[in-house]
């Protein structure tokens, strides 16, 4: 069972490792569509995990696991709420408690919860006091499972993107789940550095591998930003407006990746070039520009977050819902791994 499950990228691998996923719950219908698509043999119930009605439907399966990624948007210092007073006012953050009802019912031999770094350590009113998940989760399974937090980068298990992650793992007493073991990290040379250069509206042969539509003062600003720098460090075409006033940002914006590390965390804004390192590493010209001035393809996107490079959803699934689950996703390897040493 995959609570909060999104479209299912995150569980793309299970059946490799002898997990079937028989139900799963998502909230938004356009991600149900998308993950009925992808996984025709598994249930999914469409609609909100607080009503009673959900719930209840989710209670009736007998399942060995649980799998919950709470949404991590009310959490994330990426976002708005970057302390615990401003977290208590996003409704988003109390379903995991909604999560425990569900799995209290479902009585599974493992347990995953999967989020953000601050994830564990958000702190939310429960019977009359604040206390922290790890805390909550403790309380209402510490007599029966065993309880395991980490704060885990993506980029130490086969991901080619740094992504911190953390994962409480809960398993019966008396049954194992060990950790996997690290590994080394795979760059973005490694990953992607086989695709062909593409620019801006180019369609090349591969299917997935198109540039985004950018504008042409952006993309200029990008053709004479080197790679793993950002424009805001270039002298000539630092990034303005259409009137000519400087725009403010951060060295973080407007920024080409590096060949020679993971990828920055992928966020749900990978369609735009001022959001966080999201142009294309590039390629050095003659001429001294730099090609590729654009953010990362589909396709690129698939493989950094550890698809297959053949990964071919339903065309009609629409750029802007793959970009946003691509962004929203826990990487597919890591949940493989987490789970093969069962």
């Amino acid at each position: 069972m995959t609570l909060f499950a999104s479209s299912g990228i995150g569980e793309y691998y299970l059946e490799e490792v002898g997990i079937d996923v028989i139900v799963s719950n998502e909230l938004i219908e356009k991600r149900c569509r998308l993950y009925d698509k992808l996984y025709p043999q598994s249930q999914m119930i469409c609609g909100d995990i607080a009503s009673q009605k959900v719930k209840d439907q989710l209670s009736e399966f007998d399942v060995d696991i649980v799998i919950a990624s709470p949404p991590c948007q009310g959490i994330s210092i990426a976002g708005l709420h970057r302390n615990n007073h401003s977290r208590l006012r996003d409704n988003r953050n109390y379903l995991v408690l909604e999560a425990i009802h569900v799995i209290k019912k479902v009585n599974p031999k493992f347990i995953l919860f999967e989020n953000v770094s601050a994830f564990g350590s958000m702190h939310l009113p429960f019977k009359g006091e604040l206390k922290s998940v790890v805390d909550i989760l403790k309380s209402q399974f510490g007599r029966e499972y065993n309880l395991e937090s980490k704060i885990v980068d993506c980029a130490n298990y086969g991901v080619p993107q740094k992504r911190k992650r953390n994962l409480i793992k809960l398993y019966k007493k008396g049954l194992e789940w060990p950790w996997p073991e690290a590994e080394a990290q795979i760059s973005v040379k490694e990953a992607i550095g086989h695709l062909p250069s593409i620019e801006s509206e180019e369609i090349s042969s591969l299917p997935w591998h198109f540039g985004r539509k950018h504008q042409s003062r952006q993309i200029k600003w990008m053709q004479h930003t080197p790679t793993g720098k950002s424009a805001f460090e270039n002298k000539k075409y630092f990034p303005k407006k259409e009137n000519g006033e400087i725009i403010k940002g951060y060295n973080t914006t407007y920024k080409r990746m590096a060949w020679d590390k993971p990828a920055p965390t992928i966020t749900m804004r990978n369609d735009a070039m001022s959001s966080q390192a999201n142009v294309h590493p590039g390629r050095r010209k003659p001429d001294g520009t730099y090609s590729d001035a654009r953010v990362l393809s589909l396709r690129e996107l698939f493989i950094l977050n550890s698809l297959p490079s053949d990964f071919n959803p339903p065309e009609e699934s629409g750029e802007i819902l793959l970009r946003q689950v691509m962004g929203e996703c826990i990487p597919p390897l890591l949940l493989k791994k987490i789970f093969e040493v069962l």
